[in-house]
């Protein structure tokens, strides 16, 4: 077994480690609108539930260089955003959202992706995604280094309304397999669901 301290690993080791083995990554593909009405794009493999009552997700939206990235700054700014599940059919345009583009551009002009007005936030949702969750920001804090600098910011969202398409829906459940969702692993790499058994919990 190999065995190291952080201090003894450099930012690229300490990334490579953690992407490498926390696996697989459910991915959100976040939109969010900026105050002059540009609506962002962007996905995150740094997400998850944290619970159910109430239902809240985790996304860790990294800085670069300190500053905040788009999504987070427009979420501080208006606390709203739409949390869409990425699955193998919008896989290859969420990807193109991860395309670095300036405040005032919008991943929509680079996509494949169209809106549809939302229920209960002003931020639109993607028409391409079969589950997407209306949110509001519920808590965030700020991620710091050892260096005291920040580099992520940590955004709880609370869900407040819920999308979930017929095809992937029945008696109350949804369909791993007809919704197919895709997570991330590491470089370039993803996965879709695989082999899917039962446990019963003792």
């Amino acid at each position: 077994m190999l065995n190291f301290s952080p201090n003894e690993l450099t930012a690229k080791e300490k990334k490579k480690f953690l992407i490498g083995s926390v696996i697989p990554r459910p991915i959100a593909l976040v939109s969010t609108r900026s105050n002059k009405g540009i609506v962002n794009i962007a996905p995150f493999s740094y997400f998850n539930i944290v619970t159910y009552d109430p239902p809240i997700f985790s996304i860790a939206v990294q800085r670069t260089e300190t500053r905040h990235k788009d999504t987070a700054r427009n979420i501080f700014e208006n606390q709203e955003a739409v949390v869409h599940i990425v699955d193998a059919n919008n896989v290859e345009a969420a990807n193109q959202t991860s395309t670095p583009l300036d405040a005032d551009e919008s991943e929509l002009d680079i996509s494949d992706f169209t809106t549809i007005d939302s229920q209960t936030v002003r931020v639109p949702g993607l028409n391409e995604a079969k589950v997407r969750y209306e949110t509001k920001l519920y808590d965030s804090m700020v991620i710091y280094n050892e260096q005291n600098e920040p580099t992520a910011d940590l955004l709880l969202l609370k869900v407040k309304h819920y999308h979930i398409d017929k095809s992937i829906y029945k008696n109350g459940y949804i369909d791993p397999l007809k919704l197919n969702a895709v997570s991330r692993l590491a470089g370039d790499d993803y996965a879709e669901v695989g082999r899917i058994f039962p446990l019963e919990r003792p």
